[in-house]
């Protein structure tokens, strides 16, 4: 049987089970056979509520415990429970406050936090977004929404340390004040509005010269075919490690064996601008069959953790002997750089990579035209603190 919450264990009003009543002795059969009784159903646990009030004081036994004001908190409560059959049964649903101008913080992150799950935003985001609007709660402490003001951003922001910190903060605290505006429409005034994220200069792409690339799939072709294809698909196809692990079997065309086609496809509809068709070269057909016949993919084509993927690329630059830090990243800008270098402009570079066509892209491809040789198309492109092209 489940454990009851914490917060029932702890609780100094946490219910007891009556004493049990005393029973009369049926007499003794000496010929009688004896049966086990059957045990008693577990007893279940109270449903707790979603805001459960604390104790103004410590009980008396612990005289060490800080002493608290009576607040509402928030707690998990418990989805479903087990009887004593061992079937699960489902709890009532609790009701959560309706979220208002007088709601707190805390209320209105559980909202904001449901919203994006609703609309498939990536578990990394999820998290990022909660991580740095619990630190901002923690900062100003247990303000309704109505009370938080520019001051308390300011503030807030000013702790970071780093421009990227800053940036990644102001982020969240915007993303959710535009959703409490425009969304849900309990409030009509932006604090974040007046605060701009600082402009963070690109770096240099590190990318491969042709004899490392040579020796970058020479190293992969000789450890398996697994290892061929991923290092190609972000060598000679310019992929992300997101799309990379996106593929699915189907994606791949190989009716004409000379010309295979690659499908970038997106489940997430706000993606589909980054669709698009590549085009691969005649080894890839092969190495493609031996594949899918060797390993018999499921869904995905590539089943693999991200972090498994960075460490690949490393264990294969190694065995290439190649003597710098090679990241899947860094095989996809010597994708672009090559690209360049064969006459790809600003606008093409950004369609092949799957680019939105905002000034800070078009200062990445045009890193790339720089690094191949060729002065940028477009022309040199600086953005100042409010993202616009100067």
């Amino acid at each position: 049987m489940p454990r009851p919450p914490a917060s029932l264990r702890n609780s100094p009003n946490r219910p007891t089970a009556p004493a049990p009543k005393p029973t009369e002795t049926a007499p003794v059969n000496a010929n009688a056979v004896e049966t086990p009784a059957a045990p008693p159903p577990p007893a279940q646990p109270e449903q707790p509520s979603l805001f459960e009030a604390e104790p103004t004081a410590p009980p008396a036994h612990d005289t060490a415990a800080p002493r608290r004001a009576a607040s509402n908190r928030a707690i998990q409560p418990q989805l479903f429970n087990i009887n004593s059959k061992g079937d699960i049964v489902q709890q009532p649903a609790v009701e959560i406050p309706v979220l208002n101008s007088q709601s707190t913080l805390e209320a209105a992150f559980w909202w904001f936090r449901n919203h994006l799950e609703q609309l498939n935003r990536p578990k990394n985001t999820i998290a990022s977004y909660m991580y740095d609007l619990a630190g901002f709660e923690e900062f100003v402490g247990q303000k309704t929404l109505d009370k938080v003001v520019s001051s308390d951003v300011a503030n807030f922001l000013a702790q970071s340390h780093k421009k990227s910190t800053r940036k990644r903060r102001l982020t969240s605290l915007g993303a959710f004040f535009k959703y409490l505006i425009q969304t849900e429409k309990v409030l009509d005034k932006d604090p974040t509005d007046n605060f701009y994220a600082d402009f963070i200069p690109l770096k240099t792409p590190v990318v491969l010269d042709p004899v490392e690339r040579e020796a970058m799939m020479d190293a992969a072709r000789q450890e398996n075919t697994r290892t061929f294809l991923m290092i190609y698909f972000l060598l000679q196809l310019g992929f992300t490690r997101t799309e990379l692990l996106a593929i699915q079997p189907e994606h791949v065309d190989t009716t004409d064996p000379e010309h295979p086609q690659v499908y970038v496809a997106y489940d997430d509809k706000r993606w589909a601008k980054k669709e698009r068709k590549v085009s691969a070269t005649a080894e890839f057909t092969p190495a493609f069959k031996s594949y899918i016949e060797e390993f018999q993919p499921g869904r995905k084509l590539f089943e693999m953790l991200p972090q498994s993927v960075n460490k690949l690329v490393e264990r294969v630059a190694r065995d290439a002997e190649i003597n710098k830090k090679v990241t899947p990243q860094s095989l996809r800008d010597t994708y672009a750089v090559e690209s360049a270098r064969n006459g790809s402009n600003s606008s093409e570079l950004l369609k092949i990579l799957g680019l939105a066509p905002d000034p800070r892209n078009r200062m990445s491809v045009d890193r790339y035209i720089k690094l191949a040789g060729g002065a940028p198309l477009s022309g040199e492109i600086k953005v100042t603190a409010k993202g616009k092209a100067v």
